[in-house]
């Protein structure tokens, strides 16, 4: 099968932005996963038709946004936001933030972009620690979102 000269782009050339974090250390990832929408279905049964059931549309389900990135100890916005969102025990109020993913190609130029809209974290954990192994420390962050959109500059 001939490709025609097609341009397949590479996974682990890609970006990530915060609305509400100017730092770059605070969107340096190694990974981003969970980029997902399935739309939901009803099943209607309608009377006199008993060879199939109609099955309609229903809502958007999006999976959580969840990156890896290696720990950053000092202090960030993006670390403030975690532990304020994480543990505040909702005495303060949960601000969202719009996430911004863009896939790149030759000379940083966008290819493909992700914005997720109204995200807040859900999750933050730590890789394992073990003294027989020569790991970095990896930490995971989960968010939820209203929904994404998917565009093309």
């Amino acid at each position: 099968m001939a490709t025609d000269g097609a341009f397949f782009p590479v996974s682990y050339y890609f970006q990530l932005s915060f609305a509400n974090s100017k730092n770059d250390a605070d969107a340096s990832f190694k990974e981003a996963s969970g980029i997902s929408v399935e739309v939901e279905t009803q099943e209607q049964v309608c009377g006199g038709e008993n060879r199939f059931k109609y099955k309609l549309p229903g809502v958007a389900k999006y999976n959580n946004l969840v990156l890896k990135r290696g720990l950053i100890p000092k202090k960030s916005g993006l670390g403030k936001w975690l532990n304020d969102s994480l543990n505040g025990g909702l005495a303060k109020p949960i601000i969202p933030t719009d996430i911004t993913l863009m896939l790149l190609y030759d000379k940083s130029t966008p290819l493909v972009v992700w914005k997720f809209v109204r995200a807040y974290p859900v999750k933050w954990s730590i890789s394992d620690f073990n003294s027989m192994e020569n790991n970095l420390a990896i930490e995971t962050l989960e968010f939820a979102y209203t929904l994404f959109t998917k565009r093309e500059p």
